[in-house]
């Protein structure tokens, strides 16, 4: 069965563009996967002028979204109007998978502070997700995917202060359940399962807080009676140092992000789970510093289409 995949470019100002069109070529004799494009068209041209794939650029299914004024269109350029640009093509993708149209969003790398220029509240993809689906936001989460490891994040891109005064045990539980049910359908029936302390030591039985005593043991309790397997919490570098588990639960940004750049670096896959639409993008950035140069590689994004797709 051939899946339907729209791909938005993310920030057209990054290396969103180049690599799409990148990735698009590597998949255009694969009969199991229709990909359609949404982003401004006279980015994604500019962008196949550089990297020589006009070919590429006029055998696509374009969908012009994301309309970049031309004094903003600027290759490595961080402003309000490509953060506001990403947001739309990404928005006008969502859309199209709730219409049926698609089965699954992929998109591009966004810029949090050209997207807080814009003066779009946005806290990831997650959140863009649950807001185009009429869901609260903290019903979607990010699930990072690469080098062996599956993580996924309670709290996302916030303050500390702020990510330890939203973390309840409903809340892990949550995260956590979203996280069971992607690893099932990505074929890990019966996922084990590893919860991250929230401090050191997983506060060392009280010593280095009361968080995790409070927070998630009642979660993990929780998790069990509704018949999880579930270890934890522990400390992350513990449990990290076996990759034991199947799935892991992080609480904060860090925690998820950082074994996952180590191990999958520039190859991860960014998923948000939770909403009826599901969507990846990659596990990096923007990568402004070498935009509109020609040379970035479409690695991780190929990552998360081959992903969505069921492309081994």
């Amino acid at each position: 069965m051939t899946r339907r995949i729209a791909l938005s470019v993310g920030d057209p100002n990054g290396i969103g563009p180049e690599i799409v069109l990148k990735a698009a070529e590597a998949l255009r004799s694969d009969d199991s996967v229709r990909i359609a494009v949404f982003g401004p068209p006279d980015v994604l041209e500019r962008a196949a002028a550089v990297s020589r794939l006009q070919g590429v650029l006029a055998q696509l299914d374009l969908r012009p979204a994301g309309e970049l004024p031309r004094a903003a269109a600027r290759s490595g350029q961080v402003c309000a109007e490509a953060g506001a640009s990403a947001v739309a093509s990404a928005t006008a993708a969502i859309q199209a998978v709730r219409t049926g149209e698609f089965d699954a969003v992929v998109a591009g790398p966004h810029h949090e502070t050209a997207i807080a220029q814009a003066g779009i509240p946005f806290r990831g993809y997650p959140s863009l997700v649950a807001r185009v689906c009429g869901q609260p936001e903290d019903s979607v989460f990010l699930l990072l995917v690469g080098g062996g490891l599956r993580i996924v994040h309670v709290t996302l891109h916030e303050s500390v202060a702020h990510a330890l005064a939203r973390i309840t045990p409903d809340l892990v539980v949550a995260a956590t359940e979203a996280g069971v049910r992607a690893c099932r359908a990505m074929g890990v029936g019966e996922p084990s399962v590893a919860l991250f302390g929230i401090n050191p030591h997983a506060s060392e039985g009280g010593l280095f807080g009361p968080e995790d005593q409070e927070l998630v043991v009642p979660a993990v309790q929780r998790l069990r009676e509704r018949g999880i397997a579930v270890a934890g919490p522990l400390g992350a570098d513990v449990l990290l140092a076996g990759h034991w588990h199947d799935l892991y639960v992080a609480m904060l940004h860090d925690q998820g992000h950082i074994p996952i750049k180590v191990v999958a670096p520039q190859a991860a896959s960014a998923i948000s789970i939770g909403a009826d639409v599901l969507l990846a993008s990659t596990g990096h950035g923007s990568a402004m510093d070498i935009a509109g140069q020609g040379k970035a590689r479409p690695d991780a994004l190929l990552r998360s289409l081959r992903l969505l797709a069921g492309i081994p």
